[in-house]
């Protein structure tokens, strides 16, 4: 049974810039949660600069194709670490991958270049933007270890090649050579084996 196909989805989380400052003591320190599906994950921290944050970090979801039928959304949580307690929101960005999942899927791959994405408040205003870039893969890695398969077998099917030349010569020389035997057994004497391998050469060589 061939392996499933899966889908893999690279996201590059690049910077947030006009987002809100919820310190009120001391410089804000923000970091990223991305979740998607059943996978999540936490990106370092990063110290901003008042309401701008730079991260420059990927993060990869991966999936069979089945499971990305299902999933419609990647949810980005800004938040702030604050000077007594970790886990301030900030906001959040919702990115719809509907599209570049069947773009993606369709022609094998598709790259969205990082761009602002608005971040939404608690209260559902916007403000600031979050910076994403986006790279989905569809990989079937069955076809993959066959064409690697192919080309190993191709390799061992090599042979050698003879040349016909060759062949020629070895075979007076076994001649010789088993004439020669019979010289050191006594059962021949060497003019006959002189007569002998001047005919073989006669033979293959006219």
């Amino acid at each position: 049974m061939a392996p499933k196909k899966r889908g893999k989805l690279e996201v590059l989380l690049v910077d947030a810039h006009g987002i809100t400052h919820t310190n009120f003591i001391g410089s804000p320190v923000y970091y990223v949660f991305l979740q998607c599906g059943t996978k999540e994950y936490r990106s370092k921290m990063s110290k901003g600069d008042n309401d701008n944050a730079l991260w420059n970090q990927k993060f990869v979801f991966d999936f069979q194709m089945s499971q990305w039928k299902k999933l419609t959304h990647i949810k980005v949580r800004i938040m702030d670490k604050e000077l007594f307690k970790d886990g301030g929101f900030v906001g959040e960005t919702i990115v719809h991958l509907g599209g570049i999942i069947t773009e993606g899927r369709d022609k094998g791959y598709i790259e969205v270049k990082p761009a602002p994405y608005n971040v939404v408040l608690e209260d559902g205003t916007f403000k600031g933007g979050l910076k994403l870039g986006f790279r989905f893969t569809a990989t079937d890695k069955f076809h993959i270890k066959k064409a690697w398969e192919v080309k190993i077998e191709g390799k061992n099917s090599e042979e050698p090649m003879v040349s016909p030349v060759l062949n020629l010569i070895k075979l007076p020389l076994l001649r010789f050579t088993a004439a020669w035997s019979r010289v050191q057994a006594g059962t021949i004497n060497a003019e006959l084996l002189y007569c002998f391998v001047w005919s073989s050469i006669a033979i293959f060589y006219p």
